[in-house]
């Protein structure tokens, strides 16, 4: 609607200014009286060495076409209505002959790669892991309709300090029974010992930097029990993966950089950017504090793991933009790190890009897995599944398949109440929130879905042909959302923003809603499969923008 406004408004401007500057001057009005869109000629005053009132008036006289029913002046503005039914007949068609394609772009041969979820093994898949696994995954659904080829890495956190202090803490306390029986559980209740107990005694700190660096230098004995640990979570955090529908195309973590280490140490060398620092090495950066590669021991670090997975991924994959979907307390370490790269010469640092978020945050504070203080992810699912079952149990007693449709409605429930935050706020923890499956909420949006498919059951619809005849003023708002999807999607892309799409969603849902508790759709007149056509576009758009979200539609609820 707003290019081909725009694109009008140019030509009558002999093309003075692109289409692309007019449709960013153009407003969409506060009250629907004052017009569909609206353009203030403010700005070609200067130009035109003319008021932008007289502008205004010259300039709606040559404003017309099929899509176009009125042109109106008010002071500096040019208020533009629209022809409704033109304008719904094209926007129908093309959701209907598209379908879910509709609001995408065809292949582009170019690639994004995206780095999320990323947990710490031998640990427990918490709420905290929960943004980066569901905004990563969204972005990467995005990504794909936008026209990219999509990889999707999960960067585990398999290597590093943290496994010398696990590696001791099994040595100390370690039951190899009960770890078989219940890997996670266990291994999370000695790592959690170990930090108790080094609180009053520093020398275990001590021994599980030692434990580290002989895992480091390949002992037999460390490797053995490090792979075992690996091996264990990984089996755990499928499930969850499952669970959420969540997939990647590579699980290589930290120790799979581990031998590739070296050469990015030894580039940094030749390049003279490494610099001794109280016997550590680092790269000074401008306007920010060096950047720590290699410790006085000569182990390695995050950054050093990163610099290595970039260049690797960069060769591998050649990748226009990589993303990486990790909290904005890491901005820093990205910062640092795109620095690095530009500073080594390599100039698709430009395409890479860190995406942060906020916390998950537990009573006002951050959850920490060294402290014990988590709420594990699968608790959560299990929970909101239980509480769709009830609601089910309740409102729908006679449904087919309540389990399945319980699963997509509560997993659904968690994924939802998380995407339609700006991802940059932090979130507070609620399993209140998360099972209310009213108001701003995933199940409200796949209740009008379902609701829709009903509809159409009960009315028979069948799709003889993709044009509307007739179309009700009550349908006009969500003829407008429907044809600003391709928009919504473009934009959630170049804002890396799945939040975008979760607010589009509920709008959607709501005019359709309002929509249909004030029109009878089964009447038997001719009307009624215009107005079932209206239904249909709006049930697949919606869908459309819960598969981009990671959310199943059930048909019926």
């Amino acid at each position: 609607m707003k290019t081909k406004l725009a694109g009008i408004i140019s030509l009558a401007l002999e093309e003075s200014y692109s289409t692309q500057e007019i449709e960013g001057l153009l407003e969409t009005p506060k009250h629907t009286g004052l017009g569909d869109l609206a353009f203030p000629c403010f700005t070609l005053a200067k130009a035109y060495k003319k008021s932008p009132t007289l502008i205004a008036e010259e300039l709606a006289t040559k404003i017309h076409g099929k899509f176009i029913k009125e042109v109106r002046v008010e002071n500096a503005y040019i208020n533009v209505f629209f022809n409704q039914l033109q304008f719904a007949k094209e926007v129908i068609h093309n959701v209907l002959v598209h379908k879910n394609q509709y609001g995408g772009k065809p292949k582009n041969g170019q690639m994004v790669v995206l780095d999320f979820s990323s947990p710490n093994i031998a640990k427990p898949f918490s709420m905290g892991h929960l943004r980066s696994t569901v905004i990563g995954n969204a972005l990467a659904n995005i990504s794909e309709k936008q026209g990219y080829e999509a990889t999707r890495i999960n960067h585990l956190g398999d290597w590093g300090t943290q496994f010398g202090k696990l590696i001791v803490a099994y040595q100390l306390w370690g039951n190899k029974e009960a770890i078989e029986q219940n890997p996670i559980e266990e291994l999370f209740k000695i790592y959690v010992k170990f930090h108790d107990e080094a609180v009053h005694n520093e020398a275990l700190n001590n021994q599980a930097r030692l434990t580290f660096k002989a895992l480091e230098e390949g002992n037999d004995e460390m490797l053995s029990l490090w792979k075992w640990f690996r091996l264990a979570s990984l089996k755990e955090f499928e499930q969850i993966y499952n669970m959420l529908g969540v997939s990647f195309d590579s699980f290589s973590g930290e120790a799979f950089y581990n031998d590739k280490m070296e050469f990015v140490v030894e580039e940094l060398t030749e390049k003279e950017l490494l610099e001794e620092s109280d016997g550590a090495m680092v790269v000074q950066l401008e306007n920010m504090p060096p950047c720590l590669i290699t410790k006085k021991d000569g182990a390695t670090l995050y950054a050093t793991r990163d610099l290595a997975a970039a260049l690797y991924r960069h060769k591998m994959y050649q990748p226009a933009k990589l993303f990486y979907i990790v909290g904005n307390e890491q901005s820093l370490h990205f910062k640092q790190l795109f620095a690095i790269l530009k500073k080594m010469g390599y100039a698709f640092a430009e395409n890479c890009e860190h995406i942060p978020f906020g916390m998950m945050l537990k009573d006002g504070k951050k959850m920490s897995t060294r402290k014990g203080k988590v709420v594990l992810l699968a608790d959560v699912l299990k929970e909101t599944i239980e509480a769709a079952k009830n609601n089910i149990e309740v409102k729908n007693p006679g449904l087919l398949n309540k389990a399945a449709v319980a699963n997509e409605v509560g997993i659904g429930a968690v994924i939802f109440n998380d995407l339609k935050n700006d991802r940059m706020n932090d979130i507070e923890f609620s399993i209140e929130k998360m099972v209310t499956f009213e108001g701003e909420t995933g199940p409200y949006i796949q209740y009008t879905n379902a609701r829709i498919h009903t509809l159409l059951a009960k009315g028979e619809f069948t799709l003889s042909d993709s044009y509307l005849h007739y179309l009700d003023t009550e349908a006009w708002e969500i003829i407008k959302l429907l044809e600003s999807f391709p928009n919504v999607v473009e934009n959630a892309f170049s804002q890396a923003s799945p939040a975008i799409i979760a607010k589009y969603s509920l709008s959607l849902a709501r005019s359709f809603n309002k929509y249909y508790a004030n029109t009878k759709f089964l009447t038997g007149e001719s009307l009624e499969k215009d107005r079932l056509k209206v239904a249909y576009a709006v049930s697949i758009v919606l869908e459309e923008s819960l598969r981009l979200l990671g959310i199943k539609a059930p048909k019926e609820m």
